[in-house]
């Protein structure tokens, strides 16, 4: 069964503004598509747990916060952040 996943307003900001600064806009675009089809499928089974419903998610060049609500079958992103390049 399948999870909605909605990104919070500020983390939507974040992510637009990630994307219009990047170098590389088709990788950013890349891994927040990725990670949508991930965390839709199966949220609890990718990224690191952290306190409560939190977990994060890292597809470079991006990682992401986000809660999973188990009875609603909703993913909620509330941050993201873009890696430094190595």
């Amino acid at each position: 069964m399948n999870y909605t996943v909605v990104w919070r307003p500020t983390a939507e900001q974040t992510l637009a503004r990630i994307w219009t600064d990047a170098d590389d806009r088709q990788a950013v675009a890349n891994a927040a598509d990725l990670m949508d089809a991930m965390l839709g499928s199966s949220p609890r089974e990718v990224g690191e747990g952290r306190a409560g419903p939190t977990r994060i998610l890292t597809v470079l060049p991006l990682s992401i916060y986000y809660d999973v609500h188990e009875d609603d079958r909703l993913v909620a992103v509330w941050a993201v952040w873009q890696l430094p390049r190595r």
